[in-house]
């Protein structure tokens, strides 16, 4: 499986438990990788060929942005779901850290790996939740 990544995109959002963390942006990083078959794009040298990331890192973080999550847990879940969905790859990965957020520490985030049957599975949860 071939993978494309996009490392260290930096945007802020409200993110956070606390009081005042539901009040001021805070900076938040994300490593992607998702997979993809990069063969015919390195044959054609054609970006119609593969997947444009530069779509992908636009969408992330207007996604993010707007986001007001209370945990990096659930926002690095959507940005999962959103990959999948909106660009139709079989496989994502996604690393969230958020600088600073403990004391002594350079960041603290989470990292996970979602697939296809992970988006067939959040459409169901969905549908219930809104049904």
């Amino acid at each position: 499986m071939d993978k494309i990544f996009i490392h260290a995109l930096k945007t802020e959002t409200i993110v956070g438990i606390f009081d005042w963390e539901r009040q001021v942006k805070q900076t938040v990083v994300l490593d992607i990788e998702f997979s993809g078959d990069i063969r015919k794009a390195a044959l054609t040298d054609s970006i119609d060929h593969t997947l444009n990331y530069k779509r992908v890192a636009k969408r992330v973080l207007a996604f993010v942005e707007e986001s007001r999550f209370h945990l990096v847990e659930t926002l690095a879940e959507h940005v999962a779901m959103l990959i999948l969905e909106e660009f139709a790859v079989a496989w994502v990965g996604i690393s969230l850290s958020k600088p600073g957020a403990i004391r002594n520490s350079r960041d603290v985030g989470v990292q996970l790996e979602r697939g296809a049957a992970d988006l067939d599975t959040w459409r169901a949860r969905a549908a219930a939740r809104t049904g």
